[in-house]
């Protein structure tokens, strides 16, 4: 069994049995609760926590779409932002849940911190494949309106370019905990936006409203990168909300670029549990 699996009594692991709320405990090649519910834990070491009629395959990104997007992240592009949560983190001890935590390139930045313990899931059960086998964190399959973990049993929680539920949020995160939320700042992807659109527009870096959190501040991310190959021009493009709104015509102009020199820029919220 992969030594990240944590999984223990209700005093050791913030897991919960997503069927009836119940603490899990590692039997074999399963976790399962008092009344019976049974999970395999995966050959890479993650646990399938998603209650649904469909696959954890059908759900969420492709198995295409989350190699890609590992591919593009394992080329250092966005190191610049990883290194910045990973310095938030540096003199932080304790529990943290990374929300959407995708094939977990930051994820297993933050596990390197041996004073973290720390957890990350995503709806797809690709993504969370992937996360897993980075090593360092406990990884887990789940729906984000509903995470299967104990109230209050997080001191963090990181929350990257993924919708966002404030009473969720709230509930896993302890009284004080921190809530370190990610959103594109207004010139990110600049250059790209120029070759696609006559008019482009920056982002509005609206911050996440919520009435049970407190914003306690913001800290702004910016560097600029070559894009080196087509392919990873597509691959960041791909991973934009306004991929899917883009016309065929306006995507056909990315074809003749070879690279691409882009600004990035990222919004790092951090928001307090009162």
């Amino acid at each position: 069994m992969p030594r990240d699996v944590v999984i223990a009594g209700a005093a050791d692991s913030p897991l919960r049995c997503p069927v009836c709320g119940g603490s899990l405990s590692l039997r074999g090649k399963a976790v399962s609760c008092a009344k019976g519910h049974s999970f395999d834990v995966a050959r890479e070491g993650y646990i399938n926590l998603l209650r649904s009629q469909k696959s954890g395959d059908r759900m969420g990104d492709s198995k295409e779409s989350a190699r890609s997007r590992r591919d593009f992240l394992d080329k250092g592009y966005y190191r610049p932002l990883r290194s910045a949560l990973t310095a938030l983190f540096a003199e932080k001890r304790g529990t943290v849940l990374d929300i959407c935590c995708g094939e977990g390139y930051y994820t297993a930045a933050l596990a390197e911190n041996p004073a973290l313990a720390v957890y990350g899931f995503d709806l797809s059960k690709e993504m969370v494949r992937l996360a897993a086998k980075r090593g360092g964190a406990t990884c887990f399959v789940a729906n984000l309106a509903a995470i299967p973990v104990a109230d209050a049993s997080f001191d963090y929680a990181t929350h990257l370019f993924a919708p966002f539920h404030e009473r969720e949020f709230s509930r896993i995160l302890k009284s004080g905990g921190t809530l370190y939320s990610v959103v594109p700042g207004g010139r990110h992807l600049w250059a790209l936006k120029e070759k696609l659109y006559d008019v482009p527009y920056p982002n509005d870096e609206e911050l996440p409203a919520t009435e049970v959190l407190k914003l306690k501040g913001t800290q702004k991310i910016t560097a600029e990168i070559t894009l080196r190959s087509p392919r990873d021009i597509e691959a960041v493009f791909r991973m934009t909300p306004y991929y899917y709104h883009t016309s065929q015509k306006d995507r056909d102009k990315l074809g003749g670029l070879e690279t691409l020199t882009t600004e990035i820029e990222f919004v790092i919220a951090a928001y307090e549990k009162p």
